[in-house]
């Protein structure tokens, strides 16, 4: 489904940290992105019909650095809150202003805590219609993960936590940060995991770690219901699988859990015994932490230093289909497939057999997953936000001059 055409000269478009680019609320699904000129563009249509009705607004963002990305939420009451154009600067919020308008408020804050230095906003859906947010405050390698909540009722922020997950180690005086993602699932529980960074060089990405929280966020615990204090250190923190630096682990997992609560965290690096990075499933079935290796790679990646990578092998998307036996999906794209949006499948992940199709024919470039995750949610259909982009290595704050052109935003649907 074309939605309409949008900047392409860097990946901000389609990073897998955009929590989320598309998302269904009160009957309509919304979607966002950056338009040729840097604008952001909301785009609605009404969940049974294939026309978009698009407006650009009276905001503009930094896209040429692919941490600047446009995250969504929807709350209860269909009111779409948006932010947007962040890396490392105060926290760019607004609103929609009323149920089913692409007209943004002005400029606001949340609740004024800890809105200055914002990274990596992300807004989550809770089943009563309140919205959580997440970003980081701070830099690669030093910084905290902040949690506030929307009160739809009371239209209202609050912060749970001002630090979360803190960038100051035990292991004094090293300083670090913490790439997250969450995921909340039918029971209500939110599933927290991150990857460490000890510098603004990739290569000093390590460790797959894990939290949960029954409470909306208020208090904390590992994969075994052991409390945790706040807040969480790399010295009480859980490591659901301990990977050293210098492993080509990618920052930022993505998360999933089973109707049994059980979560599933996707990722992707090299161990001592395989010189290549090859994606795979860190659970947990209730006995432990395990791992299944995604598929065979043969090409290594090399990962390292700093900026935005130009990455041959996207971060992968993991989802679980509802049901007894829960079956696993992995979103990805691997120069090794041509580049094309494939998708792995799994009725057993005890057994590592997966099945590896393609979704395209055609080339997405420097594209990564994200995802409906209401539509998903809800109704088991999955909507993928889709635009072939390009990216410079290492590149922040820039693009080639002969970049390509404006290309089609879409949304490819599929029922695994």
């Amino acid at each position: 489904m074309p939605i309409g055409l949008g900047w392409s000269k860097s990946s901000i478009n389609t990073v897998i940290f955009r929590h989320s680019p598309l998302v269904t609320g009160n009957g309509k699904q919304y979607a966002s992105f950056y338009d040729a000129d840097g604008r952001v563009v909301l785009a609605e249509r009404e969940s049974a019909s294939n026309t978009w009705r698009l407006a650009a607004s009276q905001y503009t963002g930094n896209a040429a650095d692919a941490h600047n990305t446009i995250s969504l939420g929807v709350d209860g009451n269909g009111i779409v809150h948006i932010a947007w154009d962040h890396h490392n600067n105060d926290l760019n919020y607004a609103q929609t202003l009323s149920p089913g308008s692409l007209q943004l408020t002005a400029r606001r804050k949340t609740d004024g805590e800890r809105e200055s230095r914002v990274t990596y906003p992300e807004f989550y859906e809770l089943a009563n219609g309140d919205l959580l947010l997440t970003y980081r405050v701070g830099g690669s390698g030093n910084g905290d993960v902040v949690l506030k909540r929307y009160n739809s009722a009371e239209g209202k922020w609050c912060t749970l936590q001002s630090n979360l997950i803190s960038g100051k180690s035990a292991k004094a005086p090293i300083t670090q940060n913490a790439y997250t993602e969450m995921n909340v699932d039918l029971h209500g529980t939110i599933h927290l995991g991150w990857v460490w960074r000890r510098t603004p060089d990739v290569q000093t990405n390590h460790d797959v770690c894990y939290a949960k929280s029954s409470d909306g966020g208020k208090t904390w615990t590992d994969s075994t219901g052991r409390p945790l204090s706040l807040p969480i250190t790399d010295a009480n923190c859980e490591t659901a699988v301990s990977i050293p630096e210098n492993s080509d682990l990618i920052n930022q997992t993505t998360l999933a859990a089973d109707d049994a609560g059980h979560p599933y965290i996707a990722t992707y690096y090299k161990t001592p015994d395989n010189p290549v990075a090859q994606i795979r499933i860190v659970y947990n079935d209730g006995n432990g932490w395990k791992t299944s290796q995604v598929g065979d790679r043969h090409t290594a990646l090399n990962l390292g230093g700093g900026g935005t990578k130009r990455i041959p092998l996207s971060r992968p998307l993991v989802l679980v289909n509802s049901g007894e036996l829960p079956r696993v999906h992995v979103i990805f794209r691997d120069e090794e497939r041509g580049a094309r949006v494939s998708i792995a499948s799994t009725d057993n992940i005890q057994s590592g057999h997966w099945l590896i199709r393609d979704l395209t024919r055609e080339s997405y470039g420097s594209w990564e997953p994200s995802f409906d995750p209401v539509l998903w949610r809800t109704r088991g259909i999955l909507n993928l936000f889709l635009q072939n982009v390009d990216q410079l290595d290492g590149a922040d704050n820039q693009v080639r001059t002969d970049g390509p052109v404006p290309t089609m935003v879409s949304v490819l649907e599929c029922k695994p």
